[in-house]
């Protein structure tokens, strides 16, 4: 007696169902395209009182940028430019430093340096933050809330990553699976299909990222797709480079495709199919390891650590995933669509992924080293957090590789009928009477498998004397009673292939398995894809790490200059006081002061006092009595600034016995 095993339509729903799911989490889930080069300091810093205007500001990043006129901008309080747009590269050995110049008598006020780039693994990189002159003041200027590669255009250019990844899958490992484990499959129309459909899929994917490129790294507007200055500027980046790369190996992959299914699938001669299986290996490996290399090209293994080493690796670890994952998606539809699969080809391809999985876990340990380098960002970042998920899934895929081994042994088992034969995919047991499980003749009219069915030519009827029948010429039928019997032919062609791929209970579990591996592949491939869009743990730690270590100081490596106007009232009572604290920071300080007329020359003035306050704290006044150096200099050694803050520096000026004033300005000290 024979098991039937469950039906593979509710089975189907089910997993898709979950997978659209899973997948659904992670895509809404995933923030817009995180940034991998992370900004690592500035001067001035975020937040900084400066008493002057510097001559540039300038910015320094985690790894190698790509910089534009418009990448950096200062902005006053009233929204106007404050920079002079020329872009300053000042990178120096392994830092890496950008900055803009600004133009001359800047007022005082609240300042906003925005930036945008792209960072060197393609993925665009912005951020924004203010500094003062003088002493903080109100702004007027509105950043936008859209963060880089969000939006409508964000999410478009996700899914044509998404797609581009799966059809190189299947594309490449179609196209091995037909090659290494089943060259019958080249003559047979579903996997044909399911192979230039995949080629199709990733050539428009390509073209809508090309197009997609300039607005998902600058403006996000959509209308911007067809923008040829922007066009013209992607085709200059690295980025645009590979994508171009991309659509030219496609030309040569639709060629190989071409031969595959043409030449090769009608060759009949075992000698000449050998020497062009040999030919095709070999150029179809350059051409698809030619198109993995335009996303190592592009994306994390070209920058960063040993980049000469991860770009080889990352291929591989490519081929390995098309291999596997692209193999078994043919092979499911090999399985639920043709009507026999050798069992030579499930062994072959058991094989495979065999391989496929040694090599994947080899370049994804490295890979993991490479992006994470500690426990702690593995456990502490967005990006380990992933990849314990992709792990989590390449265990659960390859639990279910393994119950497809089992099932695949037992295809290869001898049955039970003394002749030591092992039992071929193509021979379910109890197969007698499928041919017609209705009890209906389709001899004619049967569907073909594009669905088409044969016109019935003659029929049969009685003469008009109600004599023995007679044929008749050809005759009009019914187009009703026609469609009818097109329908009810249809139907039973399309019972009995489901009998004949359910009756064999092995190969009915085997189709399980193997459409669970898929379903669970399909979430591993968006997982990956939120990965590479995600900015690596080992970077995000470091970043964090610069960011502490170069504390809250006001300005880096600069004393803090503030110039105080006053006016006691009496004469020679006008004048300015030019303070100036190095090195500004907390701990031991020198304080000058310059006490000069409105025309800049020295005034002698009786006694100037200091007080420092820190508010937010509850700190001080401070009290620091300077000693007169010459006729309009004061100074003071050793002033201790006890902890980083908002500090007010409050300074009283006499002039005379009974003329005397007290003005401050508030300068955060590190």
């Amino acid at each position: 007696m024979t098991t039937t095993a469950p039906r593979l339509g509710a089975s189907l729903a089910r997993l898709l169902i979950l997978a659209a799911a899973l997948l659904g989490t992670l895509l809404v889930g995933a923030a817009p395209a995180s940034a991998h080069a992370a900004l690592t300091g500035s001067d001035p810093k975020d937040g900084a009182v400066v008493a002057t205007a510097p001559e540039e500001v300038n910015l320094t990043f985690s790894e190698q940028v790509a910089m534009s006129t418009d990448s950096i901008r200062v902005l006053d309080p009233s929204g106007r430019r404050a920079d002079t747009g020329e872009i300053r590269d000042l990178c120096s050995g392994s830092v890496i430093r950008y900055g803009v110049g600004l133009r001359a008598g800047l007022p005082d006020g609240t300042y906003t340096v925005a930036w945008q780039t792209v960072s060197a693994d393609s993925h665009p990189v912005a951020g924004a933050f203010t500094f003062s002159i003088g002493a903080p003041s109100s702004t007027s200027v509105a950043l936008p809330d859209r963060a880089p590669g969000g939006g409508l255009v964000g999410v478009l250019y996700g899914i044509a990553r998404y797609l581009s990844y799966a059809a190189f899958a299947v594309l490449v490992g179609g196209c091995a699976f037909v090659l290494v484990c089943w060259p019958r499959g080249a003559s047979v129309r579903p996997v044909q299909r399911t192979v230039v459909r995949a080629w199709l899929i990733l050539t428009g994917a390509t073209l809508v990222m090309l197009l997609l490129r300039s607005p998902y790294t600058g403006s996000g507007e959509l209308s911007d797709a067809f923008d040829l200055a922007g066009l013209k500027g992607v085709l200059e980046t690295k980025t645009g480079a590979a994508l171009t790369s991309r659509l030219l190996l496609l030309g040569a992959a639709a060629l190989f495709v071409a031969v595959l299914f043409g030449a090769y699938a009608r060759r009949s001669d075992p000698k000449e199919r050998k020497d062009l299986s040999f030919g095709l290996g070999i150029g179809g490996t350059v051409v698809a390891a030619g198109i993995a290399g335009t996303w190592a090209l592009a994306e994390h293994a070209s920058t960063g650590l040993q980049p000469g080493i991860a770009m080889p690796v990352d291929i591989l670890h490519l081929l390995a995933v098309a291999a596997w994952l692209g193999g078994l998606t043919v092979l499911l539809v090999a399985l639920h669509r043709t009507p026999s699969v050798e069992r030579v080809a499930v062994e072959r391809f058991s094989g495979v992924a065999f391989g496929s999985v040694a090599v994947l876990a080899a370049t994804g340990l490295y890979q993991s080293w490479r992006q994470v380098g500690s426990w702690s960002a593995l456990t502490g970042t967005r990006y380990g957090q992933l990849l314990l998920v992709k792990i989590g899934l390449m265990g659960v895929l390859i639990g279910i590789a393994w119950l497809s081994r089992r099932w695949t042994r037992r295809l290869s088992e001898p049955v039970a009928d003394g002749t030591g034969e092992g039992r071929d995919l193509e021979e379910p047991e109890n197969s007698e009477n499928l041919e017609n499980p209705e009890g209906t003749p389709d001899e004619s009219g049967e569907p073909d498998e594009s669905g088409e069915v044969g016109e019935v030519s003659e029929v049969s009827r009685p003469d008009e004397a109600g004599g023995s029948g007679r044929t008749a010429g050809p005759s009009v039928i019914d187009p009703a009673r026609a469609a009818q019997l097109a329908r009810q032919r249809a139907a039973v062609a399309t019972a009995r292939r489901k009998r004949e791929r359910n009756a064999d209970p092995e190969r009915s579990g085997l189709r399980r398995s193997v459409l669970t591996e898929a379903a669970v592949a399909v979430v591993l491939l968006a997982v990956t894809t939120v990965l590479t869009s995600t900015e690596p743990g080992r970077t995000e730690e470091e970043a964090g790490r610069s960011t502490a270590a170069s504390g809250p100081a006001a300005v880096p490596d600069r004393p803090v200059d503030i110039r105080l106007p006053f006016d006691t009232g009496g004469i020679d009572g006008k004048g300015v006081v030019r303070l100036s604290l190095d090195p500004g920071r907390t701990g031991a300080n020198a304080l000058h002061l310059f006490v000069e007329r409105p025309d800049g020359k020295p005034l002698d003035v009786p006694e100037i006092k200091v007080a420092l306050t820190l508010e937010a704290k509850g700190v001080g006044p401070l009290p620091v009595a300077p000693d007169r150096i010459q006729a309009g200099h004061w100074s003071a050694s050793g002033v201790q600034i006890p902890m980083p803050g908002e500090w007010k520096i409050q300074v009283t000026v006499r002039t005379s016995d009974i003329d005397q004033t007290t003005i401050d300005k508030n300068v955060k000290i590190g």
